[in-house]
C-alpha cells in the first residue's frame, strides 16, 4: 500500500470532552464581537436585501415566463460562465410555467413544504444545446417545488452537480434527455415522485430518502437509500443496489419566507430515514432569522466574511463569483454556510478556500469551490489534522458543495477536500479535475488527490469524484461509509509511465488504507476512457485491506469504448475488461 505524502497518524476516538474543551465550545457558542489589538472592531451587519442576482417571484408578477426564459437563454450554453442566478417563487400557485434551467441556475419555492408552492408546469433540463447530449447538463439545481407536469412527465436530464432536491412531482420523471441521448448524473434527495421515475440512458444515478412510484430501468448502478417504492436489490442485472434505509442524514437548508420576512430553516439530523422528512407537513428542524446571517455579494473579501463568522453570524452568499486572498475559517459550533444560485469561491495565491475548526454541527451548502492558478495544498478541511472530538450527536455536513478544478481557466490543487472531523457527513459532492473547457491538462491542471478522509465514522452519500491524477479517493478513518460512488479515471494521461503506481498500474479510483479494520460501501462504479493512450491498462478500480470489517457491494468497472482496460475490479478480484465493447465487469460482494 502507498502512504500519502503526509500520513495522518493513527488516531481512537475520544468520547468524552474535558471541562475545559467544553467551556471553550460554551463559549464559542455565544455571539462575539470581533475585537482587533484590544480595541472593538466595526460590527458586520446582518440581513439585508438579497442583492441583484436572486430573483423573487410571487403569483402577481407579470411575465415570469419571459423572465425565466430570459435568465435560461443567457444560460443555457454558459458552461463555464460568470453570471449566477437563483430564481425564488413565493408560496402560491402559478400557472402555465415551464422554467427552463441552464448553468449556474437555482431554482426553488420560498415556502416551509414544498406543497406551498406549485406550478401548473414544468421544471426542465434538456441537451438541446449539446445535440442531445446530457453529460455535460452540471452546476444547476431544482429545490422546494411542487410539478404538476403538463404531459404528466417532468424531463430532468442531467449529469453531475445537479440535485432534485425536496420537489414533489405529481407524475412522472424523466432523467434522460429528448432523443435518449447520454447522460451521466446525477442525485435526487428528500422527493416524492408520485408516478414512474425514468433513467433510460441514464448511466448512474443515486436516490436518497424519497418516494417513488416506481422506477423503470437502469443502465450500469441505480442505488438508493431509504427510498420508498424502490425496486428490490437485484445487483448486477437488473444494476439497483437498495438499502432500506440511510444511517445518517440531515437534509440541506434552506431559505423560506415566514409571512414577509426571510429565513433559513435548518433540517435536523436523522437516523435510519426512510421517505421524505417532510411527509407530515412541518418538517423537524429550526429557523435561523435572516438577520442572524451576513448576506455575502459579490466584491466582498475574507477579512469582512471571517469578521461577521467570528461576531456571531451566519454566511448566505448570494449568486456570485467570490475571489478570496485567505482563508474562510469557521470555527463556530452550528454556523450555516449557504449558498445560492451555485455561489462560487476562488482560492487566490494558493490559499485554502474554507477550513472548518473540530466543532459540532457545521452546515456548508450551495457552494462551488473553482480552484485558482496557483496551487492550492487544499481546497476543502474539514477539521485540523489530528481532530479528534466526538460529533456524533450533531455532525458537521457538506451538501451539494463542489470542487473544481480547471475548465474556466487553468487551477491547480494537490487534495481538494481533506475530511479530519469525526462523523462528518459528504452529501453529494462532485469533485472535478477539468477534462474540457479552458486551462486543462495533464499537468495544466494538476489535481493528485481528490478526496482524503482520515476522520472516523464519516458517511459520504453521493460521492462524485473524477479524473484525478493519482487517486480519487483516499479513506484513512475507521468506520467509514460510502453509499454510491461515481468515478472516471483521468482521461488525458499521456501513456502507461505516467500513471504507474510503483508496481502497480494506475492509482485506484478509491483506496481503503491497509490500516483500516471496518469500512462498507455500496454502489460504486469507476471508468476509464483513455482516449490520449488506450492501451494503458488499470490495475484495479478498488484498492482494500483483505479484512473481515472491510465489505463492498454493488462493485462495477466499465471500460468506455475499449479506451483503456482495468484487470480487475477490486485488488486482484473480478474478470478484466477487455476489447472495444463498453461490457462491465462487476463485483457483487467484497470478500
Amino acid at each position: 500500500m502507498h502512504a500519502p505524502p503526509t500520513a495522518p497518524r493513527p488516531r481512537r476516538r475520544t468520547r468524552a470532552l474535558g471541562f475545559a474543551a467544553l467551556a471553550v465550545a460554551m463559549l464559542m457558542s455565544v455571539p462575539t464581537a470581533q475585537t482587533a489589538f484590544g480595541e472593538e472592531a466595526r460590527a458586520v451587519p446582518g440581513g439585508g436585501d438579497l442583492g441583484p442576482n436572486v430573483h423573487v417571484f410571487d403569483p402577481s408578477t407579470p411575465d415570469i415566463q419571459g423572465k425565466v426564459d430570459e435568465i435560461f437563454k443567457k444560460q443555457e450554453s454558459a458552461q463555464f460562465g460568470l453570471d449566477r442566478h437563483a430564481l425564488m417563487f413565493k408560496p402560491g400557485t402559478y400557472d402555465d410555467i415551464n422554467a427552463q434551467i441552464g448553468f449556474y441556475t437555482q431554482i426553488a419555492g420560498l415556502g416551509l413544504n414544498p406543497n406551498d408552492t406549485t406550478f401548473n408546469g414544468d421544471v426542465t433540463v434538456d441537451a438541446g444545446w449539446f445535440d442531445g447530449n446530457a453529460t455535460q447538463n452540471f452546476w444547476r439545481s431544482a429545490e422546494n417545488l411542487t410539478l404538476n407536469p403538463v404531459s404528466g412527465t417532468n424531463r430532468w436530464a442531467v449529469s453531475q452537480a445537479a440535485p432534485f432536491r425536496r420537489m414533489h412531482v405529481k407524475g412522472g420523471l424523466n432523467l434522460a434527455p429528448d432523443g435518449y441521448g447520454w447522460a451521466s448524473g446525477g442525485y435526487i434527495a428528500d422527493s416524492k415522485i408520485d408516478g414512474e421515475v425514468g433513467p433510460y440512458s441514464q448511466q448512474q444515478w443515486y436516490t436518497r430518502d424519497s418516494s417513488v412510484g416506481g422506477w423503470v430501468n437502469g443502465v450500469w448502478n441505480m442505488t438508493f437509500s431509504g427510498v420508498e417504492g424502490a425496486p428490490a436489490n437485484s445487483f448486477p442485472e437488473p444494476p439497483y443496489t437498495t438499502l432500506d434505509t440511510t444511517p445518517v442524514s440531515r437534509e440541506k437548508p434552506f431559505l423560506y419566507l415566514d409571512g414577509a420576512d426571510y429565513k433559513v430553516f435548518v433540517p435536523e439530523k436523522r437516523e435510519n430515514a426512510r421517505g421524505v422528512s417532510w411527509a407530515d407537513g412541518t418538517p423537524a428542524g429550526k429557523s435561523i432569522p435572516l438577520e442572524q446571517f451576513y448576506v455575502v455579494k459579490e466584491g466582498a473579501d475574507a477579512a469582512t466574511i471571517n469578521a461577521a463568522v467570528e461576531q456571531g453570524l451566519h454566511l448566505l452568499f448570494t449568486p456570485g463569483v467570490y475571489h478570496i486572498d485567505e482563508t474562510i475559517t469557521i470555527d463556530r459550533a452550528d454556523t450555516v454556510a449557504l449558498g445560492l444560485g451555485l455561489a462560487t469561491i476562488i482560492p487566490d495565491n494558493g490559499v485554502t478556500a474554507i477550513k472548518v475548526g473540530d466543532v459540532s454541527g457545521v452546515k456548508l451548502a450551495g457552494l462551488l469551490v473553482d480552484a485558482g492558478p496557483v496551487n492550492s495544498k487544499t481546497l476543502i478541511e474539514v477539521g485540523p489534522e489530528n481532530a479528534s472530538a466526538d460529533h456524533s450527536a450533531n455532525p458537521t455536513s457538506l451538501q451539494d458543495v463542489f470542487v473544481r478544478i480547471g475548465g474556466a481557466g487553468p487551477g491547480k490543487a494537490t487534495t481538494s477536500i481533506v475530511v479530519n472531523s469525526d462523523d462528518t457527513i459528504i452529501d453529494h459532492t462532485w469533485v472535478w479535475r477539468a477534462d474540457h473547457g479552458e486551462g486543462w491538462g495533464w499537468e495544466t491542471n494538476r489535481a493528485d488527490y481528490g478526496v482524503r478522509v482520515n476522520g472516523d465514522d464519516v458517511l459520504a452519500t453521493g460521492l462524485f469524484v473524477e479524473h484525478f491524477n493519482k487517486y480519487d479517493v483516499e479513506w484513512y478513518g475507521e468506520r467509514g461509509r460510502t453509499i454510491f460512488f461515481q468515478n472516471e479515471k483521468a482521461y488525458d494521461a499521456p501513456n502507461q509511465e505516467a500513471i504507474q503506481n510503483g508496481d502497480t498500474k494506475g492509482y485506484a479510483a478509491y483506496r481503503v488504507d491497509e490500516s483500516v479494520e471496518q469500512h462498507e460501501g455500496w454502489g460504486m462504479g469507476s471508468y476509464c476512457y483513455y482516449n490520449v493512450d488506450p492501451t494503458i491498462i488499470q490495475e484495479h478500480g478498488f484498492e482494500a485491506p483483505v479484512k473481515p470489517g472491510v465489505k463492498f457491494h454493488s462493485l462495477i468497472v466499465v471500460s468506455l469504448g475499449g479506451n483503456g482496460q482495468y484487470e480487475h475490479v477490486i485488488n486482484d478480484v473480478g474478470s478484466p475488461t477487455s476489447g472495444p465493447d463498453t461490457i462491465p465487469s462487476q463485483v457483487v460482494n467484497f470478500p
